[in-house]
């Protein structure tokens, strides 16, 4: 009954649009703006660094709050993987969004920073470099995630972890569908750019 209560708890929290609200508090329909996505990068595209920040910080505690929970209430660790799972699907299909939402990003590296530590801060660590070197969202996302199974093998290696890390990165290629498109296509935004 706990692990369910629990999960149902972390869809909620992870429903909540967090970009989308901060978007409308400045009188932005975020989802008629930029790529129509909720997410921090189409909000500092179309309401500004600060929102973005917001959104960013509130996406990744939708995350981390659940599976925080979760620990102080001592679920084991394949219930926790359960909850995780349940707040990154919550974000991605919001309840609140008629089951539309984020790509998961954010949601996905919270959750990771609260169900391992260290695999969290390697795979936002790829994030940041794949960043500074392609200026491109999208790509460093699903560079860090690609890479998310391997940093679990590396640091976390379970089979419950490997499992985990799979279906995180599955979500969030799914996710990307669109982007990973126009990547190859040299399209997507900031791409153009780093070829120049």
């Amino acid at each position: 009954m706990m692990i369910i209560l629990l999960s149902l708890a972390a869809v909620m929290i992870g429903s909540i649009p967090t970009g989308l609200l901060i978007a409308k508090a400045k009188g932005i329909d975020i989802r008629s703006a930029g790529s129509g996505n909720i997410g921090a990068t189409n909000v500092m595209r179309t309401v500004g660094k600060s929102s973005a920040l917001w959104t960013l910080i509130g996406d990744m505690a939708k995350g981390i709050i659940p599976v925080v929970i979760g620990r102080l209430l001592n679920i084991p660790q394949n219930e926790l993987a359960v909850v995780g799972m349940s707040a990154i699907l919550g974000h991605n299909f919001s309840i609140f969004l008629k089951f539309r939402g984020g790509k998961g990003v954010a949601t996905s590296l919270g959750v990771l920073l609260a169900y391992s530590p260290y695999v969290g801060l390697c795979t936002a660590a790829v994030w940041l470099v794949v960043m500074k070197w392609s200026k491109t969202s999208s790509l460093s996302a699903l560079s860090a995630f690609a890479a998310l199974p391997v940093i679990f093998f590396i640091l976390d290696n379970t089979n419950l972890n490997m499992i985990f890390s799979l279906l995180i990165t599955l979500l969030i290629f799914i996710r990307h569908t669109d982007n990973i498109r126009r990547l190859i296509k040299g399209e997507e935004g900031g791409f153009r750019r780093q070829e120049k």
